[in-house]
């Protein structure tokens, strides 16, 4: 399995639309086949802060999760509205 954590430190005044596409990729994201769990979590301590908790089956899912047309579509959306940092890590 591989999980990815990607935080998201919203552009000011932004986080709510960061949130709305992000529930938006949330939704569709958990119902792809190797998806194990799809999340989107808020700072407790940084209100600009957002972050994705990613577990996915294999790199073949992660891969085609990529390739989606959600991921395509909202995936630049999310990035026009902050800076996203990626962290990956085989379970």
């Amino acid at each position: 399995m591989i999980r990815l954590n990607v935080f998201i430190q919203a552009a000011e005044g932004k986080r709510a639309e960061i949130l709305e596409a992000a529930k938006e990729l949330v939704a569709a994201s958990l119902k792809e086949e190797g998806c194990v769990a799809y999340d989107i979590f808020t700072s407790g301590t940084r209100g600009n802060v957002l972050m994705f908790c990613e577990t996915w089956k294999d790199q073949a899912s992660l891969d085609a999760h990529a390739n989606t047309p959600h991921f395509k579509g909202l995936l630049p959306k999310i990035q026009r509205l902050g800076v996203l940092k990626i962290e990956s890590f085989p379970l």
